[in-house]
């Protein structure tokens, strides 16, 4: 892409980039010359995809790390830092849909690990970048959801719901915290995407007492009536690191054909 220039050399983190949304971003990246260091808790999964990026000309390394774990999210920054000296770019993306269940039937076990999974992930991972951050600044962008913030009407996903939410308001309060060492930080809030996050969504039988029918005039995807793609969301992760959006944080952008419009 002739408009994207990329400032030295550049590092990054995602997490969740064994996969859908994360390793489409990390192609992205590394093929504008970004160094990049997937982080998974499959670690085959980002191992592959690191020896893909290399394979092409990319410079790409995996680490397995389960990010709402705060030991292992600071091993694996560790790990960046040892490796290239710098971290530039964080993108936390990884995720679960989690437990679908009536909030009388979600067991405060199943709330947890969703919470701990996509909002306190974000936490560590923010937290524990920082340090490496400031001197240079940099870009942060949380994988945020149209969930939470635009949509409510996906019944049994009040855990999900919440953590997404507040991802965004986290977003909000670190964009304003970290403007003083130019890191900007904004959110994706994507519909629809196909990637495999349903290996990670459990449907309960209880759900069908307090279903709610949503009948949407001719299909729920208005502009392209299909949902998008990951690569989709790596474009718009790619011109959020890039000096074309150098006045931009503390902004959510939905992304999802007007899906939450409806």
């Amino acid at each position: 892409m002739e408009w994207f220039h990329a400032k030295g050399e550049q590092v990054a983190i995602i997490t969740g980039g064994g996969s859908g949304i994360g390793r489409a971003a990390a192609r992205k990246l590394a093929a504008q010359g970004i160094k990049v260091c997937l982080m998974d808790i499959e670690e085959s999964r980002v191992k592959k995809v690191a020896e893909e990026i290399n394979q092409n000309g990319g410079q790409a390394i995996g680490a397995a790390c389960d990010v709402s774990d705060e030991a292992q999210v600071k091993r694996g920054i560790n790990e960046v830092i040892d490796h290239w000296g710098r971290l530039d770019i964080v993108f936390a993306n990884a995720g679960i849909n989690g437990t679908l269940a009536p909030i009388e039937d979600l067991t405060f076990e199943d709330w947890n690990k969703t919470l701990s999974t996509n909002l306190s992930s974000t936490f560590l991972l923010v937290k524990h970048s920082i340090p490496h951050m400031k001197s240079s600044g940099g870009s942060i962008i949380i994988a945020s959801s149209i969930n939470g913030n635009r949509t409510f009407s996906n019944i049994g996903m009040s855990a999900y719901s919440t953590s997404k939410a507040g991802q965004v308001a986290f977003m909000k309060m670190a964009a304003l915290e970290l403007a003083r060492y130019k890191i900007r930080v904004n959110a994706v809030c994507p519909g629809a995407i196909e990637t495999n996050i349903g290996q990670n969504t459990h449907h309960t039988e209880q759900l069908k007492k307090v279903e709610i029918p949503v009948d949407y005039p001719e299909g729920n995807q208005p502009l392209e009536h299909r949902p998008g793609e990951p690569e989709q969301v790596a474009d718009l992760v790619l011109f959020l690191v890039s000096d074309m959006s150098s006045h931009i944080t503390g902004t959510k952008v939905y992304i999802d054909g007007a899906e939450s419009l409806l």
